[in-house]
C-alpha cells in the first residue's frame, strides 16, 4: 500500500507550504444553543481565509473537534454557511447539528467557493471569471504549476484541521471531519492524507472513478488529479484509510456517483479493513434515494461519529 500512496502523492503535484496559521477572531455571534465564531488564518504564506467555529454553549474543554466541508451543488456563493446553518439549505447544516451534539465545529470555504471567490466588484467589472468558470480557472492554474486543485483543498483543510486541534475547548486525539458531495469527497481525501482523523464520514462523496469516466459523468475539478487512474483508483486511496473508522453513505438512485460502482468500492475497502485487523470500523450505509443526506442518515452518520470520538 506504501507504493500506491506514494504514486498517488505524486499525482497530487506540488503541495502548499503549510504556515502557522495565526488565527485571529473577527467576530462572536450567539446562536440557539451555541457560539457561532467568525475565524481568520492563514492557509499558505499570504494566503487568508475565513471559516466558523461552531462552540456549545458551557463547554467545558476537550470536545472533540469536527470538520465539517460544505458541499458543491453550483452555488459558489456559499461555502461554509452551509454546514455553518447560514444556508437556506437545512439538511446542509450537518455542522450546527453535530455542534449541537457537544463537539466543537470548523467550517471553512474551499476556494472558489463563498468569501474565496472574486470579489463583486471582480465580478460587475468583468476583472475574474465568476462560477464555474472561475474553478475551472483555478484548477488549471494549478495544473500549469505542477499542482492540482485536490492538492490545494487538502493543503487548506489540513490547516484548518491545525487549527482545531491547536484551540483550547478541543481533544487533539479526537478530531473528524464529516462531508457532504464535494464535502464528502474531501472527507475522503483528508482521513487519507491526515493521521489526526480519528473518525470521517463521506456523504455522497466517493466511487470509482474508473466508472464515472465509463459513465461520462462530469464532476467537479478537484476530482480530476493527474494520472490517478494510472496508479489506481478511489478504492485504492479509501482503502489505506483503514483502520481510521470510516463511514460512507450513499443513495441507490444517485445519478452523479453510479451506487454499483459505490458497492464495488466498498468491497474492496471493506477487505483492507480486515486484513488491517479492524473490520469494525469501516461500514457503508446504502439508503433510497439520490445524491443527498437524508435526516435519518445524518442521524446515523453523527452515532457514527460519536462512537469514535468518544462522545
Amino acid at each position: 500500500m506504501d507504493t500506491t500512496r506514494d504514486a498517488v502523492i505524486d499525482c497530487l503535484g506540488t503541495i502548499p507550504d503549510r504556515p502557522d496559521p495565526a488565527v485571529e477572531t473577527v467576530s462572536v455571534t450567539a446562536a440557539d444553543g451555541f457560539e457561532r465564531r467568525l475565524l481568520e488564518y492563514d492557509v499558505e504564506p499570504g494566503e487568508r481565509v475565513r471559516a466558523y467555529l461552531l462552540v456549545p454553549d458551557d463547554v467545558d474543554g476537550d470536545r472533540p473537534g469536527i470538520l465539517a466541508v460544505h458541499p458543491h451543488a453550483g452555488e459558489f456563493g456559499v461555502g461554509k454557511s452551509d454546514p455553518s446553518g447560514l444556508s437556506d439549505t437545512e439538511s446542509y447544516h450537518y455542522g450546527v447539528e453535530l455542534c449541537r451534539r457537544g463537539h466543537v465545529v470548523c467550517c471553512p470555504d474551499l476556494l472558489c467557493f463563498e468569501d474565496r471567490c472574486p470579489s463583486e466588484r471582480e465580478r460587475a467589472t468583468g476583472a475574474a471569471p465568476t462560477g464555474a468558470d472561475y474553478e475551472k480557472f483555478v484548477a488549471m492554474d494549478y495544473l500549469l504549476r505542477g499542482s492540482s486543485l485536490q492538492a490545494k483543498y487538502l493543503s487548506d483543510l489540513v490547516v484548518a484541521l491545525d487549527v482545531l486541534e491547536g484551540h483550547d475547548l478541543t481533544d487533539p486525539d479526537a478530531l473528524g471531519v464529516v462531508g457532504h458531495s464535494l464535502g464528502g469527497q474531501e472527507a475522503a481525501w483528508l482521513s487519507w492524507f491526515d493521521d489526526r482523523v480519528a473518525a470521517a464520514v463521506v456523504s455522497s462523496g466517493t466511487a470509482q472513478l474508473a466508472a464515472v469516466q465509463r459513465e461520462r459523468i462530469t464532476h467537479n475539478f478537484a476530482l480530476y488529479v493527474p494520472g490517478l487512474l494510472t496508479v489506481g483508483d478511489a478504492a485504492d486511496v479509501l482503502a489505506d484509510v483503514a483502520p481510521t473508522p470510516l463511514l460512507v453513505t450513499h443513495g441507490t438512485e444517485d445519478d452523479i456517483f453510479p451506487p454499483e460502482s459505490v458497492r464495488a468500492l466498498a468491497g474492496d475497502v471493506s477487505a483492507a479493513y480486515a486484513e488491517a485487523g479492524a473490520p469494525e470500523r469501516f461500514e457503508t450505509l446504502f439508503f433510497d434515494g439520490g445524491h443527498e443526506f437524508p435526516a435519518d442518515v445524518r442521524s446515523s452518520a453523527y452515532d457514527w461519529v460519536d462512537r469514535w470520538l468518544g462522545r
